[in-house]
């Protein structure tokens, strides 16, 4: 893969427009590096060691945390590296620290607003028990994060344009910004009470420099789901959506990334810690980590096949299309059952029809990103086809 020379050289080329900003599946344990090249048999040769052993936090949280850093997860997470390690792979991305500014007083509409998206915008969707809020995708491409409440707890929207991830997190007392820096093109974010760093896909602390409380906390997550206004306004039809009226002057017709075509070529901007030509830089997965492992169900193929059935670790997983939002859900299937899609539903091996929404199954918190960025951060993932 080859590179911009900065993120800035993106932003600045477009800165004149106006912008900142089937039911079987087979499984891989992907390994393999752009540097390393494919040999004649079409595998990819592998660049990543293979004794790689993933560190794992949040098992303990570090001592001393303030009473007023984030919630802890309550999940044990895998990193390729330490958080110090992971510190000094940072880059700068070009911005400044809130250079890239962060939305901390959001505005609304109703679904029947005039201003509302056209049908066909793509959003990002977040619903709790009483509630459902939707974020157009081309605002946050100039915002990164939206500092908001969800059934009144503190939350915090992000999506890293480099890396197509959209994930969201309890954010206690603190607000989260755009730190300026980036780790495998991912966006570092840094929570302003503490002014600690946080790379979005992993959802880890790491130390930084301006601070010096340890790393290795881990963010409590709520799921996302990346759809159209349409599908998502038909799915909650009392949602309401972000309003373009930000307090910035921005063009939000513009993506600076989208105009340079980043999104279609096989490029990165900057370099990774562990990178793979198994597949397309920009090729859509469905990812899920845990302290067992990684997993990534390749998009198309959970369109295609409706059901794919795999496993995080040692423990089966089931991904599962739901064409309503035109997205995967991905299931916990401790039982290794056996599912069918048909028409729209997904069967069971008793004959019983679910909506894909509506598995009899725990899910398992997953969100979709670009191939080289999952593989970035878990070059140990399996990936189901």
């Amino acid at each position: 893969m080859t590179r911009y020379s900065s993120r800035r050289s993106v932003l600045a080329a477009v800165a004149g427009a106006g912008l900142l900003a089937g039911c079987t599946s087979t499984a891989r344990p992907v390994t393999g590096g752009a540097d390393s090249g494919i040999d004649s048999a079409g595998d990819t040769v592998s660049d990543v060691p293979e004794d790689f052993d993933p560190v794992l936090v949040g098992e303990d949280p570090p001592d001393g945390e303030p009473s007023d850093a984030p919630p802890f997860g309550d999940r044990v997470l895998p990193l390729p590296l330490s958080p110090a390690e992971l510190r000094d792979r940072a880059t700068d991305g070009g911005p400044p620290k809130d250079g890239i500014p962060s939305i901390d007083d959001p505005e609304f509409l109703d679904v029947g607003d005039a201003e509302a998206p056209d049908d066909d915008v793509i959003v990002l969707g977040i619903v709790g028990d009483d509630e459902a809020k939707a974020y157009p995708r081309r605002v946050l491409v100039q915002h990164e994060i939206v500092n908001d409440h969800l059934d009144g707890v503190p939350v915090a929207v992000t999506y890293c344009p480099l890396t197509g991830t959209a994930l969201g997190f309890e954010r206690g007392d603190t607000e989260f910004g755009v730190s300026g820096m980036l780790l495998n093109n991912n966006l570092i974010m840094y929570d302003r009470n503490l002014d600690r760093w946080w790379p979005q896909i992993p959802a880890v602390s790491i130390p930084g420099p301006w601070h010096d409380t340890p790393g290795g906390a881990t963010l409590r997550e709520l799921d996302v789901v990346r759809t159209t206004w349409r599908a998502w306004r038909n799915r909650h039809p009392d949602t309401v959506v972000l309003s373009e009226a930000t307090g910035y002057a921005r063009n939000y017709d513009r993506d600076p990334y989208g105009a340079r075509g980043y999104y279609q070529n096989d490029n990165t901007i900057f370099g990774n810690i562990h990178e793979s030509d198994r597949y397309h830089s920009k090729r859509w997965v469905y990812g899920v980590r845990n302290e067992s492992g990684a997993a990534a169900y390749l998009a198309d193929s959970v369109l295609e096949s409706g059901v794919v059935h795999g496993a995080v670790g040692d423990v089966p997983h089931v991904a599962v299309y739901d064409p309503g939002l035109d997205t995967a859900i991905v299931y916990r299937n401790p039982d290794d059952e056996t599912f069918e899609f048909a028409e729209g539903l997904v069967h069971d091996q008793n004959g019983n029809e679910h909506p894909p929404e509506d598995l009899p199954l725990e899910r398992a918190l997953s969100f979709d990103a670009f191939w080289f960025g999952w593989f970035a951060y878990y070059p140990q993932t399996a990936v189901y086809e």
